[in-house]
């Protein structure tokens, strides 16, 4: 193999994502990469809806990870590679909602989707999909949650991040297991959740992550559970408390 992985750039396609997966079915190497200007069926996690019109930035890429256990942590590492990605290009004030959230100014501007493929319990690959308002419209209905870099201030063309998030998100597959105690105290600064009264998926006060990526939740007494998986919803009319001590 000679040179970087492939780049795959597209004007209109379905989803990213689902092109990134035939790819990597048909042999694609780890690293290979779509990028469009424009998706009709983006998606988001859980499934839900993706809007993505032309003006944002919607790529996909795939990634061989040696070690399956890569995949349960990925997801964070590659938020935390976006937004790393994005303050070195001046873009300040990037923050993580636990598990794969970007936010701005407190409003989302963009997410992560990282999605498996496996043959038993061999992993095949992962595709790591991205999704970040630029300079696109945001739908009406989603202006109270959901902000831009040009809304923020920022001047950046799509064109211009794409190649920064895609070398970012190909680092961050190479990691090993666990998250470090650097990345923990890593994504701590950044941890948009943190100090936050939860109602879901566990009602507490948001308090952080466990190495393993988990989710810390501390109830009323101050005892600590761990959650996995999302969505997180926020308690209304009392969104930020102390934590327990």
């Amino acid at each position: 193999m000679s040179g970087a992985p492939s780049i795959h750039w597209l004007d209109r396609v379905p989803s990213t994502q689902d092109l990134a997966h035939h790819l990597a079915a048909d042999g694609a190497e780890d690293g290979t990469a779509v990028v469009a200007v424009e998706q009709t069926a983006g998606r988001g996690s859980r499934g839900r809806e993706w809007a993505s019109p032309r003006g944002g930035l919607w790529l996909s890429v795939v990634v061989r990870p040696p070690a399956a256990r890569v995949a349960e942590t990925l997801s964070l590492r590659a938020a935390l590679a976006a937004a790393g990605a994005l303050e070195a290009l001046g873009i300040e004030g990037i923050r993580v909602k636990w598990p794969n959230d970007l936010m701005l100014d407190d409003r989302k501007l963009g997410g992560i989707l990282c999605e498996a493929r496996w043959s038993g319990d061999v992993l095949g690959w992962i595709v790591i999909g991205a999704g970040i308002n630029v300079a696109n419209e945001i739908p009406v209905p989603l202006r109270a949650t959901a902000t831009s870099l040009s809304a923020g201030g920022y001047g950046h063309a799509s064109g211009d991040l794409a190649s920064p998030l895609i070398a970012a998100l190909r680092a961050a597959a190479g990691a090993p297991g666990p998250l470090a105690p650097d990345e923990v105290a890593a994504f701590g600064r950044r941890d948009w959740l943190a100090g936050r009264l939860i109602d879901a998926p566990l009602r507490g006060i948001a308090d952080g992550i466990a190495s393993d990526g988990t989710l810390r939740v501390r109830d009323a007494d101050g005892a600590v559970s761990t959650v996995r998986t999302g969505p997180v919803l926020v308690a209304a009319g009392r969104a930020h408390l102390t934590p327990h001590s």
